[in-house]
């Protein structure tokens, strides 16, 4: 059964010529096949001759947004639009692609079999973080996340001390040049650079991996994502600590500040193409068993 996107919202990588030319092939097969289409206004000038609107709206306005780029795209798309429950399905004018699955070439053909309803649905947890001042009762509005939080000294080469807590309860005081928390989309990201586990997408589990512990025993820990998990930096830091949320989201933290990470209420719904295969990306992106081919059984 045939799925009703009737309005396709594109979201694209800006200043690059390849994804201007991807997204005008777009466009116009959109165009052909009767569907309406707006384009996010942040990425892409009016200039196609279709609407245009907010990264927000887009999630109001669209039944599927189509991101053009690569992974850090999505990500940026994605967390402007998941709280609306719209579905993403990327295509990969970027490096990686372990979340943009769709090849340029093979953008027709896919578009084909989402269109019949011939598709892969998945359905990603995220984290939304609120920042406390160390000087305030209230903590601020949250910051989404889909691939990890991170807290991490500012200055270069100077360690951070810090301590964690899971609903309240101590887990440990670190030094380390900080700390990554991480969903099972971001496993494969800073966490696994930072000697953190692969976790499966289907599970419902965060990994907190500090980076460059100075205690050799600070391991990985995985926790329920249902829990919330607090880190307070410490009173007596020197100069200030970073949060960042995917990479592409900052803010400073002061001595006494906290960072309160949880699930989000919403889900990343995403969309893939036919025989989509999550270990089959792991190998070709992490070179897993290279040069050996499946064996069958």
């Amino acid at each position: 059964m045939a799925h009703a996107f009737a309005t396709i919202g594109i979201f694209a990588k800006k200043n690059n010529a390849g994804v201007t030319r991807t997204v005008e092939t777009l466009i116009a097969d959109l165009i052909d096949r009767g569907k309406q289409v707006v384009i996010d206004d942040s990425h892409i000038a009016g200039h196609y001759g279709v609407a245009t609107c907010g990264r927000e709206q887009l999630g109001v306005s669209c039944d599927l947004v189509v991101v053009v780029g690569g992974d850090g795209t999505l990500l940026d798309a994605g967390r402007a639009v998941a709280a609306h429950g719209t579905p993403l399905l990327g295509i990969n004018l970027g490096r990686l692609g372990f979340m943009v699955d769709v090849l340029p070439d093979e953008m027709r053909t896919t578009l084909d079999e989402v269109f019949a309803g011939n598709h892969i649905a998945e359905s990603r947890l995220m984290l939304t973080t609120r920042l406390k001042a160390a000087d305030s009762a209230e903590a601020e509005a949250s910051v989404p996340a889909i691939n990890e939080c991170v807290i991490r000294n500012q200055a270069f080469a100077r360690v951070l001390d810090f301590d964690t807590y899971m609903n309240g309860v101590f887990i440990s005081h670190h030094r380390a040049d900080g700390m990554v928390v991480a969903t099972p989309t971001g496993s494969t990201a800073y966490a696994l650079s930072g000697g953190g586990p692969v976790l499966h997408p289907g599970l419902n589990a965060l990994a907190l991996v500090p980076i460059c512990p100075h205690t050799l025993s600070d391991r990985p820990l995985i926790v329920d994502a249902d829990h919330e998990i607090e880190i307070h930096i410490s009173s007596t830091i020197e100069g200030s600590a970073m949060y960042t949320s995917d990479g592409q989201v900052s803010r400073d933290l002061a001595a006494g500040d906290s960072v309160i990470i949880a699930r989000a209420p919403y889900n990343l719904n995403l969309i893939h193409p036919p025989g989509y295969d999550y270990f089959n990306i792991l190998r070709n992106k992490l070179h897993w068993g290279r040069g050996q081919e499946a064996p069958k059984i």
